[in-house]
């Protein structure tokens, strides 16, 4: 092989459309647009949400109700859940709780359901629970301190 024997593999290597250029180019005259109309002309291009003058569905429908702002948002961690704790008789908190991997986003509260059973004392400090939840910790032996 020699240099002037290299070249690109066929087909890698693409011409540049040349469009606007004269009848023979086959993208003369009205330069692959068609012909007329909004998407023919220069900067012309059809907003989002455009039905082409019929009334747009995000106008169509009503609009209801409102986002609360200021909303607390809990991560939710049930009494089944803190079986991964039987082991240990340290403080459960939210540290311990990012470590085993039970808590998912960032910056939430945390609150703990009655879902499940629990038959060994633990000790957790959470920012709410429930009265099913706080019964099933306290009749196992455990405690339940509330975070403010």
């Amino acid at each position: 092989m020699n240099l002037h024997e290299l070249a690109p593999n066929p087909g890698a290597r693409k011409k540049r459309k040349r469009i606007g250029r004269g009848v023979g180019s086959g993208f003369g005259k009205t330069a692959g647009k068609g012909s007329k109309g909004l998407k023919a002309r220069s900067g012309g291009k059809v907003r989002i949400g455009f039905e082409g003058g019929q009334m747009p569905i995000h106008r169509r429908l009503p609009k209801r109700g409102f986002t609360n702002i200021f909303k607390d948002e809990y991560e939710i961690i049930n009494i089944q859940d803190l079986a991964r704790f039987k082991d240990t008789d340290q403080l459960i908190d939210e540290s311990l709780l990012r470590k085993k991997k039970l808590l998912k986003g960032k910056g939430k509260m945390i609150k703990v359901l009655g879902d499940g059973d629990i038959d060994f004392p633990v000790q957790i400090k959470v920012h709410k629970a429930s009265k099913t939840a706080v019964q099933k910790i306290e009749s196992a032996g455990g405690k339940v301190e509330i975070l403010k």
